[in-house]
């Protein structure tokens, strides 16, 4: 499902310099930054779109780097174009994008939030020869976080029931955010009903199976990923838990460091940098994801 990130209402703050604006007529509203021969392909979660990354992106270009965040296939439109694809066709838009960002750059980093993490360790697994990292930020592989009802484990039982067809996920308030003022805004940006800033209000339970479906193959795939990854998840994530984090580090075949943050409730850019070692953690209301930009 798409996380909320306190930007969506920025959109008319974009530098033409440096981006790519989305061209309405084709619907394509993914975002690219030139820079230099180090690129990061970050991918956004299910029901988003690239705006979610567009902070974390442009942390990573004012380091200097390329960065890519293309629109997956079905997204940024209504219900039925999503689920008119399935998560192979959400692949092969990453698998594009890794392909154009490697005529441009020496080194690629493929990294994406919440969905977009799991996206990132698959293409990484079948294209281990184009991946050079991994940067998984709230890598989600179940739903366990503090705003998930105990009974939503029983949806894989009736998904395939005419009831459990028809259901749709629908984020609620709080959407992963402590402050009033900006979950307000973010209500608002939701509730205004434009898909290409802030995502679908809800993620249909066909697009919920194919993510599933996404996860299994991926959880297969684990041991086989052999490229460095970072992942960065907050202790109070409100869609799921530290534990995606920890079955994560443990099962990839590559170093993988993990950074998690005390008080934040979901993965918000924002502008302090964090000292974090090897495999622990660092605490901080504020984290801030140009550390990514240092890493490789």
């Amino acid at each position: 499902m798409a996380r909320r990130l306190p930007h969506y209402l920025r959109r008319r703050h974009r530098r033409a310099d440096s981006l790519t604006e989305p061209d309405v007529t084709k619907q394509d509203f993914s975002l690219r930054y030139a820079g230099d021969r180090t690129g990061f392909l970050l991918i956004h979660g299910l029901g988003g779109t690239p705006t979610e990354m567009r902070l974390v992106a442009r942390a990573l270009h004012r380091a200097g780097r390329t960065v890519h965040c293309p629109q997956l296939a079905g997204h940024c439109a209504g219900e039925a174009e999503l689920l008119a694809t399935g998560w192979r066709d959400w692949s092969r838009s990453v698998v594009d994008e890794l392909e154009r960002m490697r005529g441009l750059c020496d080194t690629v980093i493929v990294g994406g939030l919440s969905m977009g993490a799991v996206l990132a360790m698959h293409v990484a697994a079948v294209r281990p020869d184009a991946v050079n990292g991994l940067a998984l930020y709230a890598p989600t592989l179940w739903y366990d976080g503090w705003s998930i009802p105990r009974y939503a484990f029983l949806l894989k039982w009736l998904i395939n029931t005419p009831a459990g067809r028809r259901y749709s996920f629908v984020e609620r308030e709080p959407f992963g955010v402590k402050d009033l003022r900006t979950r307000s805004l973010i209500a608002a940006a939701i509730t205004r009903g434009d898909s290409s800033e802030a995502g679908l209000l809800g993620t249909p339970s066909g697009a919920l199976k194919q993510m599933w479906d996404l996860i299994a193959q991926t959880r297969r795939e684990m041991p086989t990923i052999k490229c460095p990854a970072l992942l960065v998840h907050a202790r109070e994530d409100d869609i799921a838990s530290l534990s995606n984090a920890f079955y994560i580090q443990r099962r990839l075949g590559g170093l993988a460091r993990r950074c998690s943050f005390m008080r934040a409730k979901t993965i918000s850019p924002a502008s302090r940098t964090p000292s974090t070692s090897s495999g622990g953690s660092a605490d901080s209301s504020t984290p801030s994801f140009s550390t990514t930009a240092t890493i490789w």
